[in-house]
């Protein structure tokens, strides 16, 4: 089922203590423009359809990545594109929005989407898999 605008952005607000919606707003543009760009095939297509349709537009029309971002470069990556942000804030934004989208999407989703990522996105997922040994 799809999550509505409303319900996403203010989870996001409350998430990330934003005092504006407006805020709320642009961290989860950015951060989702920027996950789009490492998605691709059926989870990027079965996560846009469990978030609010504005969401799914960014998600599925994303910046193109060159190569996969690491964690640490994914932050810098946000707050380039956050004004005023800094990596510690850009860290807060990237965790409030992919939290909020990993509620949105179940396990089996959520591994799918791990597993196109880099090692360390669990934790900005709010996701933390347990060490392989």
């Amino acid at each position: 089922m799809r999550m509505l605008w409303d319900a996403f952005l203010a989870a996001v607000q409350e998430r990330g203590e934003y005092r504006t919606r407006a805020e709320a707003e642009r961290a989860s543009r950015v951060v989702l423009a920027l996950l789009g760009a490492h998605l691709v095939g059926e989870a990027r297509a079965e996560l846009a359809d469990r978030l609010p349709e504005t969401c799914a537009l960014v998600l599925l029309n994303p910046l193109q990545a060159h190569e996969p971002l690491s964690p640490e470069r994914f932050i810098r990556a946000t707050a380039a594109w956050i004004e005023g942000a800094t990596e510690r804030t850009a860290t807060w934004d990237v965790s409030a929005v992919l939290s909020v989208v990993a509620d949105a999407a179940d396990e089996d989703l959520m591994s799918r989407v791990l597993l196109q990522l880099p090692p360390g996105y669990d934790l900005l997922f709010g996701r933390p898999r347990p060490a392989e040994t």
